[in-house]
Parts: C-alpha cells; structure tokens; sequence
C-alpha cells in the first residue's frame, strides 16, 4: 500500500484509519508499523496529517491492540493451549516453563517488545496465558506504547524538517528495521548455541 492510498483512506475516514493500523498491527499479524509511525511524522510536516491527532490515534490504536490481546490471551488462549497444545508440541510442562520464565522477564518483555516484530503481537497475548496482573500489563503497555509511539513520530518530523524527505520512500525503513530484527534474531541465537556448546564440553 502506498503513501497515497493510505493519505486518501485518511482523508476519507478520518483518523480511526492511523488507530486501526496500529490496532490490527498489534492483535493481527506482523507488520513495520515503524515506517508508518515514522510516516506520520513526514507527512505533519508536509501538512497533510495534523501531528497530535495522528499521535492520539497511534497511541490509542497501539494501546487498545494490546489490551485486546491481553484479553484474548487470558480468556480464551490459555483453555485452547490445554486443549490443542499437544498436536503443535506445546505440552503442560512446556508451558509452564515458558510462563515461568515470562513471569520473571514480564515488565522487560513488555516493554522492550514494541521494538521487536512478532514478540510485540505475541507478548500481549501470553501475559494473558500467564495471568500476569491486569494493573501491571495496564502500567506496562500503556508505558511500552508511549515509549515506542511518540520517538517514531517526533523523529519523522524532525527528520522531515530537516532533510527533505520524500513520503514515498518511508515504507523502505519498515524493511530496514525488519532486516535489522532479522540479524539480531540471528545474532542471539549464535551466542546462545555457542553458550550451550561450551558448557556441554565442560
């Protein structure tokens, strides 16, 4: 979807278009909603988005993405992981394990999860499995979408006021970004086989 479709959508609907991205970008699939924050800042520069109510609706379409997630993961993931897990490998054991270690690392996941593609949809529904407290994932998330909102936006503006940016080419930092995560993943997974391989010869 280009810049244009997505600025005509905008002018057609209005801003509940900027808070159902961010809302089905968070319960939905992944997606770069990097480049679209990071959009919404070029575009307030060129007029053509009013700067705080795009952030409004960003941050209420993130925020309200990750409520509904915690919802659907707390009343409806956790009997379906009972009563299905077993055919994907997800045994009661395993599960346990994995909501242990969630429990400990809970407010560092949610948190640091916004800049991670695919942990930042997954989080919000196992902190439901997990029955992490409504209060905490509240605080948490609330604290996770400000802190992951508002810096893409503010630095698609300034960027914009600075250099002149074309909108046209914004959707390419989305695959940066992605490549970025991609190298990461790869990155943390060596260290961990090389960790494992180590303490196996001692």
């Amino acid at each position: 979807m280009n810049v244009d479709t997505i600025v005509n959508y905008i002018e057609i609907y209005g801003y509940a278009v900027i808070f159902l991205f961010l809302f089905f970008g968070i319960v939905g699939i992944p997606a770069p909603e990097e480049s679209l924050l990071f959009l919404i800042g070029v575009l307030s520069v060129h007029h053509r988005l009013s700067l705080e109510l795009a952030m409004i609706s960003s941050i209420l379409g993130a925020f309200i993405g990750m409520l509904t997630a915690y919802s659907c993961g707390k009343y409806a993931g956790s009997p379906f992981i009972k009563k299905f897990g077993k055919y994907v490998g997800i045994t009661s054991e395993r599960l346990e394990k994995v909501s242990h270690k969630y429990t400990i690392n809970s407010r560092k996941t949610i948190l640091l999860g916004f800049y991670l593609p695919g942990l930042r949809q997954i989080s919000p529904y196992f902190a439901g499995i997990t029955n992490i407290p409504f209060q905490r994932f509240f605080l948490f998330s609330l604290i996770g979408t400000l802190l992951w909102v508002i810096p893409f936006i503010l630095a698609g503006y300034f960027a914009g006021k600075v250099f002149n940016i074309n909108p046209a080419y914004v959707p390419y930092l989305g695959i940066i970004l992605l490549l970025i995560f991609i190298l990461y993943v790869i990155i943390k997974y060596m260290k961990r086989k090389k960790t494992e391989s180590k303490d196996s010869t001692t």
